[in-house]
């Protein structure tokens, strides 16, 4: 959603380096291009003016004038700054010190609140809490089947004693919710209320009237991230009719321009709690305003991604591959290994988005995009057409065995063989890195691999003398060098017999010569 602001703001940053003092034209030259890259974003008048003017009061102070590199001075700027529009630090959820926790969802026709309530459930789930999903949209039709249906998937408890699709009355439903959920012990209810237009007075009083019912620990407004410039006029409105508590973003992995959404916590005053990035039940998590402005600048978002990595594996599976990687340059390391990584790294999510929170990805974003997420799967699919010898003992696949492998899953004969060569190859680089060597290729750095032992041994192997190509040739030095290698052994110099030889006399020419 924000590559265009991130491509702009890239762009800018760019046109500074390298410069060892920043004049006044170009803070103002860098302040324009940003006013640009955020009006492009939608992000809302106000907003812009606001940010702009800090930012260069900052960029003229003592912190940018006597920084030894004025341009990383003023990319930290704007990240401050971003990080402040976004709503500053990371806002948590509200308990209730008595339970159930009353959580209200409220937004417009469309903004995806019922499956949001879904997401939010799971998530919940995840944190150890218990949470009850109650249907108060008693308006649209098929509303409260599909608040049952996504509180199947989410494998959370739904509360729906209304059909809906017009009848039932949704305050009583809320009210009596809270009795139910502390009767079956849920710690926290999610009440799902219908979606309604500002201008929709009568839906509004419904929510106003749900609100005073049920009390909720926290209202939260949910938003489409793609709604534009008007998403800052509704929610004034929702806060004005409703009133709110936080906001949680949805569709935020659309393609629309998402500056819009940004502004609501700077024009509002509530921060962004929660954003949807996918379609899935768990493409959902709490938002962080300094990790989101970190991926606007293409600065990665790696503690998402270990966040990510520790829920998907554990530390005793991680333990048991490291042991097998640092034995025997890795011998130990299979084909069945090498698939369970595999799956564990695809139950992370996307190939693309996992790549996506690395910093500087957005440079190569094109090439990203373009990775086909099928490749994975063809890859276990040649893995599953093995036999367990094979998986356990890859050197014993020739060329039969890859013929019946790949007719098993489906590919040509070449793929199966570049899997396994592949294979060898990461394992041989992955024992390397397991056993402190760095990584292979890289002579002279510290903890890359090739360190001095290594530079040492070629400077050794150049100094050799070189042998001959005849192999006839070849046999007389060897057998040569063997004689030397004997003589001095038994104490005589090379080429000369030992003293021990009795029968030692002066060639005919020495004899002349010495007269």
């Amino acid at each position: 959603m924000f590559d265009t602001l991130s491509d702009r703001l890239a762009a800018t940053f760019k046109n500074l380096r390298g410069k060892g003092r920043l004049s006044e034209a170009d803070i103002d030259a860098t302040a324009r291009e940003i006013r640009i890259a955020l009006l492009e974003a939608d992000v809302a008048l106000p907003v812009v003016r606001a940010f702009i003017a800090n930012v260069k009061e900052r960029a003229r102070g003592v912190e940018v004038s006597q920084a030894l590199n004025p341009a990383q001075q003023v990319v930290k700027i704007v990240n401050e700054e971003l990080v402040g529009i976004l709503g500053g630090e990371t806002r948590r959820l509200r308990f209730a010190k008595t339970a159930p926790t009353v959580i209200m969802l409220a937004g417009l026709q469309g903004a995806g609140k019922t499956t949001l309530a879904g997401k939010l459930g799971l998530w919940l789930k995840g944190q150890g809490h218990s949470p009850l999903l109650v249907a108060c949209d008693l308006q649209r039709p098929n509303a409260v089947n599909q608040l049952s249906v996504v509180a199947d998937r989410a494998g959370v408890a739904v509360y729906a004693p209304e059909p809906g699709n017009g009848v039932g009355d949704p305050v009583q439903v809320a009210k009596d919710s809270i009795e139910y959920a502390r009767t079956k012990q849920f710690d926290v209810v999610i009440v799902d209320t219908a979606g309604r237009l500002g201008i929709d007075q009568e839906l509004m009083q419904q929510a106003a009237d749900i609100r005073d019912a049920v009390s909720p620990d926290e209202i939260l407004f949910v938003v489409d991230a793609m709604i534009g410039q008007d998403a800052v006029n509704t929610a004034e409105a929702f806060r004005d009719g409703v009133g709110f508590d936080g906001v949680v973003l949805s569709k935020l992995d659309g393609d629309a321009r998402g500056g819009a959404a940004l502004s609501i916590a700077h024009v509002t005053g509530k921060q962004i709690m929660f954003a949807s990035n996918g379609e899935k039940l768990d493409d959902f998590d709490a938002f962080h305003p300094d990790r989101m402005a970190s991926r606007i600048l293409d600065m990665g978002d790696l503690l998402t991604l270990i966040e990510q990595a520790e829920k998907t594996f554990s530390q005793e599976e991680a333990a048991k591959m490291a042991s097998k990687l640092a034995s025997s340059k890795g011998k130990d390391f299979t084909l069945d290994d090498f698939l369970a990584q595999m799956e564990q790294v695809r139950k992370m999510g996307s190939i693309s988005k996992l790549l996506g929170m690395l910093p500087g990805m957005g440079q190569i974003k094109d090439q990203i995009n373009n990775i086909d997420e099928r490749d994975v799967d063809r890859t276990a699919a040649i893995i599953k057409s093995m036999t367990p010898k094979e998986r356990a003992e890859p050197t014993i696949i020739n060329g039969s065995r890859r013929a019946r492998i790949a007719k098993g899953s489906g590919v040509e004969v070449s793929a199966v063989k570049n899997l396994v060569e592949r294979f060898f190859e990461a394992r041989k680089m992955m024992s390397k890195m397991a056993q402190g060597g760095g990584m292979p290729g890289m002579p002279g750095m510290p903890g890359m691999g090739g360190g001095p032992g290594r530079q040492k041994k070629q400077v050794k192997q150049a100094k050799g003398k070189r042998k001959s190509g005849n192999p006839m040739k070849r046999k007389a030095e060897e057998q040569a060098a063997a004689a030397r290698r004997e003589q001095a052994a038994q104490g005589g110099a090379p080429g000369l017999p030992a003293p021990e030889d009795k029968n030692f006399e002066l060639p005919d020419e020495f004899k002349k010569f010495m007269g």
